[in-house]
């Protein structure tokens, strides 16, 4: 009996990353062990998925994406970061985005998407770190079951570690298809 056939003690919030990235092995009998319990989800909703050619592979295929898209940011450490001396000490306003937003709602298992805007004081004796960084940052905290609020401290909380800015300020501004597929309001917008 492998390591994920067996109930785990849940010690980490579902928006939080491991204490330490997993292995490729480590992937590998997730992605298992998920396809087995999606099978037998499956199963419960009285869904083919031995014979029907639409759903035969769709346990394998909704796992694999579970731990290497939807939830990658639990399972690998942060993006590489390179902060660089603030050598020009400049110290105005830098705005980016729109950075494409695609998360997962932690209620409903139901996509989130939308952009977020990171505005930038720098500190002129503090770091910076490059435009496309930003992207990343927010790629690596939306790659796991959220809550927007939430991600947005995330966000900022990060990029504040990094850099010790003088100011921040993270908005997203998002499409929650737990809303739109259950008859409610179409967006909603967090900023921190």
């Amino acid at each position: 009996m492998d390591f994920y056939s067996q109930p785990q003690r849940l010690t980490h919030l579902c928006n939080e990353t491991l204490d330490a990235p997993m292995t490729e092995a480590e992937r590998k009998a997730m992605i298992a062990a998920a396809a087995r319990k999606i099978e037998e989800l499956f199963d419960i909703l009285r869904i083919d998925h031995v014979n029907d050619h639409n759903t035969r592979d769709t346990p394998q295929r909704v796992a694999k994406m579970y731990v290497e898209e939807i939830l990658e940011g639990r399972y690998t450490a942060p993006p590489r970061i390179t902060e660089f001396d603030n050598a020009q000490a400049y110290d105005q306003l830098i705005v980016t985005g729109p950075i494409e937003v695609r998360s997962m709602c932690a209620h409903h298992l139901m996509p989130i998407y939308g952009a977020a805007y990171i505005g930038i004081l720098p500190s002129a004796d503090g770091k910076i770190i490059g435009l496309s960084k930003y992207d990343r940052i927010v790629e690596y905290f939306a790659s796991r079951l959220q809550i927007q609020e939430e991600l947005v401290k995330q966000i900022g909380g990060y990029i504040m570690d990094m850099t010790e800015p003088r100011g921040l300020a993270v908005r997203i501004s998002a499409v929650h298809m737990c809303k739109t597929q259950r008859g409610c309001a179409p967006a909603t917008a967090a900023a921190w």
